[in-house]
């Protein structure tokens, strides 16, 4: 299944995963976990007027969820958090809306979870904007995968995160000339103890932190360097 989106044209990356969707009913984790590179898109809730990013995880057909308001747009009956993991999903866009605006000074971030026999998964979107002049324009797509499994003793949890980064260059006005400048895929598996549910968000925002700076020393250096070639 992997092998097919090395062949696709990525920027049609919405028409080829969506009628892969209409066959694969079933989505196997490894499928969740890979289809991590294309570009994110942005859209705005209209309810409490707040921006938030389009992936497959929050889709159902032609619908997209927002995490605010938990709400398809447009109206759809597809899958929804359960009540315990809304409100954890809540909370982890709070916390990582408040994340990127300081550690990036702007951007748009969305978190979505969704629920497992023995535990849940959940993605962290964050998209964050370039504007060096007139005419280069750009955007850096950070996309952590996350499964969580509860261990049978309620104590331990096991965590394993699939990052990818992916920096865009818009040469000029029109979106078809954005340009793919680089990208970095890093998986890392780790346990921990925890006390309480909402403990899941600070272990997952730790390790998405040891992530960033390893994924982003290595993608700014190609940035700079494709950059500099393109111009």
């Amino acid at each position: 299944m992997n092998a097919l989106f090395y062949i696709f044209d990525h920027n049609k990356w919405e028409k080829n995963l969506s009628n892969l969707n209409d066959l694969v009913l079933d989505l196997t984790e490894e499928f969740l976990t890979t289809i991590v590179n294309q570009p994110l898109k942005v859209i705005r809730d209209q309810i409490v007027e707040k921006d938030y990013l389009l992936c497959d995880y929050n889709r159902n057909g032609d619908s997209y969820r927002s995490p605010w308001t938990n709400n398809y747009t447009p109206p759809s009956n597809g899958n929804l958090p359960s009540d315990r993991l809304r409100q954890l999903e809540i909370e982890a866009n709070q916390m990582f809306e408040q994340y990127h605006k300081m550690s990036f000074e702007g951007g748009v971030s969305s978190v979505y979870f969704w629920d497992l026999e023995n535990g849940f998964a959940g993605v962290i979107l964050i998209k964050n904007f370039y504007d060096g002049s007139s005419t280069s324009k750009g955007c850096r797509d950070s996309i952590h995968v996350v499964v969580v499994e509860e261990k049978q003793n309620g104590r331990s949890t096991h965590y394993k995160l699939t990052s990818t980064v992916m920096l865009w260059l818009q040469i000029n006005e029109t979106m078809s000339d954005m340009v793919n400048l680089a990208g970095k895929s890093i998986q890392l598996e780790s346990d921990h103890q925890i006390t309480d549910f909402s403990q899941h968000i600070i272990n997952i925002g730790t390790i998405v932190e040891q992530m960033k700076n390893k994924i982003h020393q290595t993608l700014n250096s190609s940035y700079s360097e494709k950059k500099t070639y393109i111009k």
